[in-house]
């Protein structure tokens, strides 16, 4: 999903194709506020679906206490790799339904962290993981380093991490859990400063207001896995289960 613009489509080329730098600018605040406001509603409506879940037991039991559950879990996933797949012919507004779908299915997935954890541990871990992606993400935004070499590591330590999960399944080892969960805030909190530089050096003017769009929410999909991934291995490190 990362290429479905091309990397050379920077800043300073589209200043350069005539675009003054308080326009560009301008543009570029507007693009990166589409981008959290995306995020920000995403999140808002995975934590809407979920805690109603949580808090209706008939739907609850049906979903998690039959096998059900494990498609609630794959669901995202699955749904993922279908987003990915129609990206490049889907208009702007499918690609922002596909979004909200997405989210949701995540929600339906978390339900269960509502009623294994304590409410207070979940409030602690979110506040913990906002502060955490906030000053992340605005350094990434505000560094004149080049994150790329950091962004390409990060992404073979997410390969690390899908490996140690499946090797746990068979060993319950909750040393491994521990170290994989540490892992997980190093490493989505390193994407999270990578993704916020990629989206920003992503943006043109040129590109147009469609293919802006879709980059807009392309961009807060990805902050938005970071964001989930990083509460989750947080609220494992530091919840205690019910």
């Amino acid at each position: 999903m990362n290429s479905f613009f091309n990397q050379a489509d920077t800043p300073a080329r589209g200043i350069a194709r005539g675009i003054d730098r308080a326009t560009f600018d301008a543009g570029l605040r507007s693009h990166m506020l589409r981008v959290y406001n995306f995020m920000g509603l995403g999140l808002a409506l995975t934590g809407a679906v979920a805690l109603a879940v949580a808090n209706i037991p008939a739907l609850f039991n049906l979903i998690f206490g039959t096998p059900l559950a494990f498609v609630a879990m794959l669901a995202p996933l699955g749904f993922l790799f279908f987003f990915s797949a129609k990206l490049h012919s889907a208009t702007a507004s499918s690609v922002q339904t596909m979004f909200w779908v997405f989210c949701g299915l995540m929600g339906l997935s978390m339900a269960s962290i509502f009623v294994a954890f304590a409410g207070a541990d979940v409030a602690r871990a979110f506040f913990i993981t906002g502060a955490m992606f906030g000053a992340t993400s605005l350094w990434g935004y505000t560094t004149r380093r080049d994150l790329t070499g950091m962004g390409a590591f990060m992404m073979m330590g997410v390969l690390g991490l899908v490996i140690a999960g499946l090797v746990n399944l068979f060993l319950q080892s909750s040393a491994l859990q521990w170290a994989v969960s540490v892992a997980s805030v190093f490493i989505f909190t390193g994407l999270t400063a990578w993704d916020t530089q990629r989206i920003k050096e992503q943006y043109a003017e040129g590109y147009g207001v469609e293919a802006n769009t879709k980059l807009a929410v392309m961009g807060a999909l990805s902050l938005y896995l970071n964001f989930i991934n990083l509460f989750q291995a947080i609220l494992a490190l530091t919840g205690r289960r019910e």
